[in-house]
């Protein structure tokens, strides 16, 4: 081993002076504002490049002899490169881990990402002068209100937060009240100044993943100054024409567009340099960019507080780049990308390779029963064998079935499930490989995958509905299932005998990280709004009842939050779009990785069997029989206007376990309306939903949050 003199001497070569060890994001950051890589670093110090890196991500700290040396290279290089407070980095995501792969395949489940590590990138060039940030001068606007939760530390490379949101006065409202005076006049001198001067964007939520693209929210004002128009004509296509003066001058400056065209949402970037993007997301508001249903009331609001809004969301969620449900589709791909570096044995070079556990980058056929008949790989087949047909409940029980007891019941109350795709998300086993097809398979329930079984002969109580379909109508015959729903006749204590099956050998559970990160946005705006999991069940519905008058900006985001469940499970099988579509020609959505029909059905058959369970539960324990089930929402009768009047609590006052509980976390539940028990029967009697209206004012339950 080097003796501390020898070691010195290399260092001096770089660097001579004496230092503290600054925390291991620091370490990394001075290390590439000189310009140096990990492999020089490495050689100089007489050790490996992965021992730099373990340094550098905080996973082993350097020990005598090299610990003085380093502590003394860090010191110099700090007294040249000093940091404006800049955070520790978070450590990165830890992978899910792989479940076991049942018998029936020989094959292991997929490995877990190695740590493997990327290319080295040259260093960064010197940042360009960022406009200074300027706090709100007194106006006569709003101010965005005062509540907000704590910010994260912001990247150093990106000192103003993740977005902006453009005024026509060429103020351009940050996060944390900050404002940036912002000069452009066009929208191609707007994507050159968020690039070059704005100090916006955000880090990438996973080690092998992509930074996220600086978002400019634009203002009615904002975009009429740009030159855009104040409503886009092409209602159907929703974008600009490719004549309009904007695309033009976009196209003459060299920049180009996604093929979503200049839309509500558009993408505007160039070729990276190296491994710097160059890519900006703008949304505009007057184009409806940010629609009422998933975000309330923020199109309506001051810049500032558009803002504060979607800054939380930033950083709860992730960085908007289009609707809530593309936002929880590209929040699955960000959090598991679908690639990372890896050796190329022939060369020594790092090149990118498929990272395991992820989707990967090429989209994949559904086996037959999985998709639709207008897929070309099934419609080209001629199959005839039947598809999946996996949904969230539509369920009404007969009103013959009603017993004068119950219609005696002055209420009906309505309890929604927080979440309930998200719930169902959680530990879910997904397959990540290409379906292979089976005869006559032994039921494995551990194995993700479509069964064609018989499961008509099963005989349950006709006050409850099937948990077999949708309808919660007694299956008539064979017909195709997704793995949980087999599972739950298993579990009700049935023999399965599968005809046929679709299963895939690679397994992993691919929305964890996901459900992981969206569950603590959801938990943590209920909190800000006063809804907390100490609360007793007593305080948790008061509070309930009164947190959307708290603070808009938070209420907006915890809609935005639900959105983004619910339309990310419902773009992994996303239809064909466009009155001139014929049947087997491909479609956009299909192209993705993220197309997976067997995901979603995976997803909606566990929400499906967990909402039965505990409405068998209930039944046990309580001797009430629901009225109707409308995706997580249920309708009891109830002798009281409140849930504590039927659901089940233990003689110490606790909620009785594997019923329906009030809490705020997913899968819990919350009071969704309560009404008079005559209306339910009028509107069961006429062949209509009560959980539809049981909020009252004619209310559509949204289905599936």
């Amino acid at each position: 081993m080097a003796t501390e003199q020898e070691l010195f001497a290399s260092v001096d070569a770089l660097l001579a002076e004496e230092p503290q060890l600054p925390p291991p994001a620091e370490r990394a950051r001075l290390r590439e504002a000189a310009g140096v890589t990990q492999a020089r670093l490495a050689q100089a110090l007489q050790s490996t490049t992965q021992t730099v890196k373990n340094w550098e991500n905080g996973r082993t700290e350097p020990k005598p002899p090299r610990l003085e040396a380093y502590q003394r290279l860090l010191d110099g290089w700090a007294a040249k490169y000093p940091a404006h407070d800049a955070p520790v980095a978070a450590p990165a995501l830890a992978p899910a881990p792989q479940p076991e792969v049942p018998e029936t395949f020989s094959r292991t489940a997929a490995p877990e990402p190695e740590n493997a590590e990327p290319v080295e990138a040259p260093a960064a060039p010197a940042a360009p002068e960022r406009p200074a940030a300027r706090r709100p001068a007194a106006t006569s606007r709003r101010p965005a209100a005062k509540k907000a939760p704590k910010p994260a530390p912001l990247d150093p490379r990106f000192p103003h937060g993740p977005l902006a949101v453009l005024d026509g006065d060429g103020s351009a409202y940050g996060v944390d009240g900050i404002v940036l005076d912002c000069p452009a006049t066009t929208v191609v001198e707007l994507v050159e100044w968020t690039l070059r001067e704005s100090g916006l964007g955000a880090p990438k939520l996973h080690r092998h993943g992509k930074d996220s693209d600086p978002l400019i929210v634009l203002t009615a004002a904002a975009a009429a100054k740009l030159g855009l128009p104040e409503r886009l004509e092409d209602r159907r296509g929703l974008r600009l024409a490719e004549d309009h003066p904007v695309v033009k001058q976009i196209a003459k400056a060299k920049w180009q567009l996604t093929q979503r065209g200049f839309g509500p949402w558009p993408r505007i970037y160039r070729k990276a340099q190296g491994s710097q993007r160059q890519c900006v997301q703008l949304a505009i508001l007057p184009w409806g960019a940010l629609d009422s249903r998933s975000w309330p009331g923020v199109s309506e609001m001051e810049p500032a507080d558009i803002a504060r809004v979607l800054g939380i969301y930033a950083q709860r969620v992730i960085t908007p780049r289009g609707g809530t449900a593309v936002c929880g589709l590209e929040l699955m791909t960000a959090l598991r990308p679908p690639t990372r570096p890896v050796r190329d044995e022939g060369t020594g070079n790092w090149i990118p390779g498929h990272n395991p556990g992820s989707l990967g980058t090429e989209p994949m056929d559904p086996a037959p029963p999985e998709g639709q008949p207008e897929h070309p790989a099934i419609f080209h087949s001629g199959w005839k064998g039947g598809f999946l047909h996996e949904e969230a409940y539509t369920w009404v029980r007969s009103t013959d079935l009603l017993t004068d007891e119950e219609c005696m019941l002055p209420y009906a109350v309505g309890l929604d499930l927080n979440t309930a795709f998200l719930a169902a998300a959680a530990r879910l086993t997904v397959g990540l490989s290409e379906p292979v097809h089976f005869v006559n398979p032994p039921f494995n329930p551990k194995i993700p995958g479509s069964w064609l079984v018989d499961l008509s002969g099963i005989e349950l109580d006709p006050r409850l509905p099937s948990p077999f379909t949708p309808t919660g109508e007694r299956p008539t015959g064979p017909a195709w299932y997704q793995t949980h729903t087999v599972a739950y006749a298993q579990e009700l204590g049935y023999n399965v005998a599968p005809l046929e099956a679709y299963l895939r050998k690679e397994t992993g559970a691919y929305l964890d990280p996901w459900h992981d990160r969206l569950k603590t946005a959801y938990v943590d705006t209920l909190a800000d709004l006063g809804v907390t999991k100490d609360l007793s069940d007593a305080e948790f519905l008061a509070a309930m009842e009164r947190h959307k008058d708290i603070d808009p900006a938070l209420t907006a985001v915890l809609a935005a939050i639900k959105g983004t469940v619910k339309g990310g499970i419902g773009k992994l099988f996303e239809n064909p779009q466009g009155k001139n579509y014929k049947d087997g020609e491909p479609w956009p959505a299909m192209m993705r990785p993220t197309w997976r029909p067997d995901i979603r059905a995976a997803v909606i058959s566990k929400a499906r069997v967990n909402m039965h369970r505990k409405l068998m539960n209930m039944a046990k324990m309580t001797g009430l029989y629901p009225l109707a089930v409308l995706s997580d929402c249920v309708v009891y009768p109830s002798p009281g206007a409140s849930p504590l009047d039927f659901l089940p609590y233990a003689a110490s006052g606790k909620p009785q376990p594997g019923g329906f509980r009030l809490g705020p976390t997913p899968g819990l539940a919350k009071l969704e309306g309560v009404q008079e028990m005559a209306w339910a029967v009028d509107l069961m009697e006429k062949g209509f939903n009560p959980a539809r209206h049981i909020k009252g004012g004619d209310a559509v339950l949204d289905e599936g949050e």
